[in-house]
């Protein structure tokens, strides 16, 4: 099992605070013979009236390498794998990228990561590290 992101306890609590429950950390995914572990898996009841829920799988990345690009790289491609499995095994469930509140403002929120974002059509969570809250989610 893959090592937890350094803000992975920080993104349960921002989670857990924006009205989810966490139900699988990681999440555990099987295909074709090989294993894949997204970070964490959450749900969440809709109106209650209806009988159904949200599912969420989350992939937690906090770009502290010295190349943002390389990370921006590792994290497309990772998070490419595990939309292109969770709609073989889990179609009802949206992936997210949960990345700091600083990488958006930084990476994303460029003219460069406005393209990535939107040609590959990547759900992010922005979370805020330091007060362990979601500031933004953005599908």
């Amino acid at each position: 099992m893959p090592a937890k992101d350094v803000y992975h306890d920080v993104v349960v609590q921002a989670l857990i605070a924006d009205g989810w429950t966490i139900t699988d950390d990681p999440l555990y995914l099987a295909y074709g013979g090989r294993n894949l572990y997204v970070d964490l898996g959450a749900e969440r009841d809709t109106i209650a009236a209806e009988k159904d829920s949200q599912k969420i799988a989350v992939e937690i990345k906090s770009f502290l390498s010295l190349s943002p690009i390389r990370d921006l790289q590792e994290a497309v491609g990772q998070y490419d794998i595990y939309r292109t499995v969770l709609l073989e095994l889990e179609s009802e469930r949206l992936l997210y990228l949960a990345i700091p509140q600083r990488v958006y403002e930084s990476l994303f929120s460029e003219r460069f990561g406005q393209l990535i974002l939107n040609r590959i059509q990547i759900c992010l969570i922005v979370f805020d590290e330091e007060q362990a809250r979601i500031v933004r989610w953005i599908n």
